[in-house]
């Protein structure tokens, strides 16, 4: 690069002009040959959409990849920059990325006419070919194509008739780059109209100017399905005109949340060294968010993002170092009550079908988090009945007879400091008990969120009653009540 600045050295050189098809395709064959990773950092996309968009980047084709909110379309339209080759030569000043040895603008076949092989030649490196779009109503054809710019025609004195009075929009400009359009159906109809010419036969139409422009573009368009009917829909014959259309999903397994979850969290190094997260909370987080995704209460064709247990778990994070800096603590570790803390991300980021209205967004938040403890509960611990039958026992009659003879109120303090709260679940012998012996190998620093997770679970199975006040969470038995005339 450092000796080749002329299309003189360029031709010695021995380069061969190639598309950008093509380059992405012989450099993911070469990928596929040393079995290295595609698509770095993207996670439970192995088996299922990755495969489709390699076949589809084989195929040499322009891609659709559809799917709900946060399935990582734009990252996957993001990582294609690494199939490109590091650097490419262009005319030097050429406003669309002119191939040297191919120019496709007037502005570098006369240059190229006037200096011969002395024309200048710059590199590009492939970060450098990516353009991205996101589709808004007040997208023209003037910027994603191109239009006449009279300041240009009065500066250099030129005829409106002069295809030198151009200015080029965006998809000129990324001429042999990697060319996304975020939330297709969003473009109005007559914009994606204008995208037919520049899919099917690689050419530009500004105007009234006979231009034929073969543009070298690889497309790529992410869409939701909800867009469809919501704001707009992707126009038959552009739909037709496009290649590949791949199908995105969620993550079909909690550890493959958690992987996800690991990687995109932005957590300060602080909290990472002073708090401690029990594995069982990471699995509890990535569940609530399974449960939305199938409540009746959250719109499912809206879909519920991986953003969602992403800012989740900063929340919880935060949650559990408002404490210990307030409590003055050196470490902490995460408490089941500290899931009261994510709430406020949970309600930003599902959208609510009528029902859910009517609950509101903070009690469909609880029922989630409810729901998300009863469905790992039996997982771990013997199945709560609902309904005994008269004179039977259960493993859980010692716990529910400790609320039921201690008169005091059981109370767990969102703020209590490391010694209050395990002297607080400590008081309650039959409950460290019951965790000992079904958890035979759990870790000693999990013991009490173990023990809370019983109480929360007993809640949702209506075996104690819990009561959220401003300072905490209060347990008790939940017919004590009734029975001392209270």
């Amino acid at each position: 690069m450092k000796t080749i600045t002329t299309l003189k050295a360029l031709k010695e050189s021995g380069y061969q002009s190639k598309s950008i098809k093509d380059e992405l395709r012989d450099n993911l064959i070469q990928r596929i040959k040393n079995k290295e990773t595609t698509f770095e950092g993207v996670h439970g996309y192995e088996n299922t959409v990755i495969p489709e968009l390699e076949r589809a980047i084989l195929s040499r084709h322009n891609i659709n990849l559809l799917g709900l909110r946060g399935q990582a379309k734009t990252r996957l339209a993001r990582l294609m920059v690494n199939l490109l080759d590091e650097y490419i030569p262009i005319v030097k000043g050429s406003e669309i990325n002119d191939d040297p040895l191919q120019p496709i603008s007037r502005f570098a076949t006369e240059l190229i006419k006037e200096h011969g092989d002395d024309t200048p030649i710059d590199w590009v490196h492939r970060s450098q070919r990516f353009a991205e779009k996101l589709a808004t109503p007040d997208v023209t054809v003037a910027d994603i194509i191109g239009d006449v710019d009279p300041i240009k025609a009065a500066n250099l004195k030129l005829s409106y008739a002069d295809d030198r009075v151009i200015h080029y929009g965006m998809i000129p400009r990324a001429n042999r780059c990697i060319f996304v359009i975020n939330e297709l159906p969003d473009l109005q109809a007559r914009i994606q109209v204008a995208l037919f010419n520049i899919l099917q036969e690689g050419d530009v139409q500004i105007r009234g100017f006979k231009l034929r422009l073969p543009l070298d573009m690889q497309f790529v368009f992410t869409a939701n399905p909800e867009d469809y009917t919501n704001r707009g829909s992707i126009v038959t014959p552009l739909k037709d005109r496009i290649g590949s259309q791949i199908l995105t999903h969620y993550p079909e397994t909690i550890e493959i949340a958690k992987t996800i979850t690991a990687q995109e969290a932005n957590l300060d190094q602080r909290q990472a060294n002073q708090i401690y997260v029990p594995e069982i909370a990471k699995d509890l987080l990535e569940q609530i968010v399974f449960e939305a995704r199938k409540s009746e209460y959250v719109d499912v064709k809206s879909g519920v993002s991986a953003r969602l247990s992403i800012t989740a778990f900063e929340n919880l994070l935060s949650t559990a170092e408002r404490r210990l800096l307030r409590a003055g603590d050196e470490s902490t570790a995460i408490r089941m009550s500290d899931f009261v803390g994510i709430i406020p991300a949970i309600t930003g980021k599902v959208e609510l079908v009528y029902e859910g209205e009517q609950e509101g967004a903070f009690q469909v938040a609880l029922t989630l988090l409810g729901n998300a403890v009863k469905t790992l509960y039996p997982n771990y611990f013997p199945k709560i009945q609902k309904i005994e039958k008269q004179g039977e026992e259960t493993a859980y009659d010692e716990i529910v007879s400790w609320f039921f003879n201690n008169s005091d109120d059981f109370e767990l303090l969102d703020e209590q400091n490391e010694t209050a709260y395990t002297s607080s679940l400590s008081s309650v012998g039959p409950l460290s008990k019951f965790v000992k012996e079904h958890l035979t190998d759990v870790k000693s620093e999990d013991i009490y969120f173990w023990q809370e997770f019983v109480l929360w679970a007993l809640v949702e199975y209506k075996k104690l009653s819990k009561y959220r006040y401003a300072e905490g969470i209060q347990f008790k038995d939940p017919y004590g009540s009734f029975i001392s005339g209270l």
